[in-house]
């Protein structure tokens, strides 16, 4: 007996170098065909302008990797996902706000990073204010979490479409072109800024990797093995809200994409422990993203766009998750 567990341990490791290092190659793969696929005129230029696109591309997938598998961990559910929350609907309506208060004009002249910067910190301290009691209270129901996200994210949505309606057209052509995500144009003049904060939370993810794996027990089993679950839970709602700040930002706002990459991790990883999901999740998503709109350019001229895939594979992914949590 003791052999046979023995071996079942240096599987498990070896069976996870061998997934991780695939999903690795086939990121790295995707990534020299959307720098090099179709490439014409002077190369210095098209890989400069490409790598730019690309560094987006793959702090977006980081990004949106990240936030959904911790997320998952703190609500204990994996059907569950920022977006469903309310996330992107309540940076929106910051955006809207922000447009209609200032003005597109001066919006635009700020400092970008600077309003990255002020709408991040927007983001965190309302969505703890939000949330913090849902998660943190003795009395906490999946149900009443999900309906009142679904509630919350209603609320925003229909308080940025009452602001809108008050807008000049000119500046509701600003807003608009920021409630849709698009993969095909980057924010390049905020990848230094996303880069640190993907950095840090990847950082912090990996101090409280084993941490997490004991979160995901459950509340009360946290609690019993030590953890401090109130001061881990709001630190790791802090590190969500920024990633979904970063990737929201960067490209526009991703409905289902997390759940899908983060589906497919757990299922691939075959496995519960956030050293092997969470980098798992992220090269699925570099995987998905770079493979796909190097696909879409090359292959289709652009003719689809990427956002629409993604939302519908997330879609259906969310529903095959529903229809399994029934019958359960």
């Amino acid at each position: 007996m003791a052999d046979g567990r023995a071996l079942a341990d240096e599987r498990t490791p070896r069976r996870t170098r061998i997934v991780l290092g695939t999903l690795g190659a086939a990121a790295a793969l995707s990534a020299a065909a959307f720098m090099t696929v179709g490439a014409r005129g002077d190369w210095a230029f098209v890989l400069a302008f490409r790598a730019e696109k690309l560094a987006g591309l793959v702090l977006v997938a980081a990004a949106v990797a990240i936030a959904t598998v911790l997320f998952q961990t703190i609500a204990e559910n994996r059907i569950l996902t920022p977006a469903v929350m309310g996330f992107d609907s309540l940076y929106l309506a910051i955006q809207t706000g922000a447009v209609h208060f200032l003005g597109s004009r001066a919006l635009v002249a700020l400092d970008p990073r600077l309003r990255f910067v002020v709408e991040t910190a927007a983001m965190v301290a309302l969505s703890g204010l939000l949330f913090r009691w849902l998660f943190l209270g003795r009395r906490r129901s999946i149900h009443l979490v999900v309906l009142a996200g679904l509630v919350f994210g209603l609320f925003f949505r229909s308080l940025s479409s009452m602001v809108q309606r008050m807008l000049d057209p000119n500046e509701f052509a600003v807003v608009q072109d920021m409630m849709f995500a698009s993969f095909n144009k980057v924010d390049t003049d905020l990848l230094a800024v996303a880069a640190a904060a993907v950095a840090g939370s990847g950082i912090v993810c990996l101090r409280l990797v084993h941490a997490l794996d004991v979160l995901a027990l459950g509340r009360d089993l946290s609690v019993n093995l030590g953890v401090d679950h109130r001061r881990l839970v709001t630190a790791l709602f802090a590190v969500v809200a920024i990633l979904v700040s970063v990737s929201t930002a960067l490209v526009g706002p991703i409905t289902f994409f997390g759940l899908l990459v983060a589906s497919l991790a757990y299922q691939v990883a075959g496995s519960d422990r956030h050293r092997e999901t969470l980098p798992a999740a992220i090269l699925i998503a570099i995987v998905a993203l770079v493979g796909g709109q190097t696909v879409l350019e090359r292959v289709f001229g652009l003719d689809t766009a990427l956002s629409v895939i993604v939302d519908f594979a997330g879609g259906l992914a969310f529903l095959v998750l529903l229809l399994r949590s029934a019958r359960a």
